[in-house]
């Protein structure tokens, strides 16, 4: 079992960074791929960024490609999602998840989920 609690949103300038983290309890951290998924208002929950448990696969959705980073720190049994030139679009409400494993961007067995932390960009 792993429990999740998210921080770092905010409100920024289209432009602007923000960086989310996401700290886990539970001696199991380190067995789980984490990922980070949003949920914009009347749209569906994606995941953006997935960091696989060995720490060596990563994924990104196309539409953060190059402007967000997924990183993991097992020490600290924390996740992080930098987020750099952020949009009007990047707008949600940012989940962190901790799974067995992801199939792509979909997750494979029970996956556990963090409360979510609002991140708005305005132009």
């Amino acid at each position: 079992q792993v429990q999740l609690v998210e921080s770092g949103g905010g409100l920024v300038q289209a432009g602007g960074s923000l960086r989310l983290s996401c700290a886990a309890s539970g001696r199991t951290f380190s067995s789980y791929a984490m990922g980070w998924s949003r949920q914009a208002p009347g749209k569906e929950r994606e995941f953006v960024a997935i960091f696989s448990w060995s720490g060596f696969n990563t994924y990104y959705a196309d539409s953060v490609k190059g402007r967000f980073t997924i990183s993991r720190d097992n020490a600290k049994n924390t996740v992080y999602l930098q987020m750099n030139s952020l949009k009007p679009e990047d707008t949600a409400v940012y989940y962190c998840a901790a799974a067995p494993t992801f199939r792509g961007s979909t997750p494979v067995g029970e996956v556990h989920w963090g409360q979510g932390t609002q991140v708005t960009v305005s132009s």
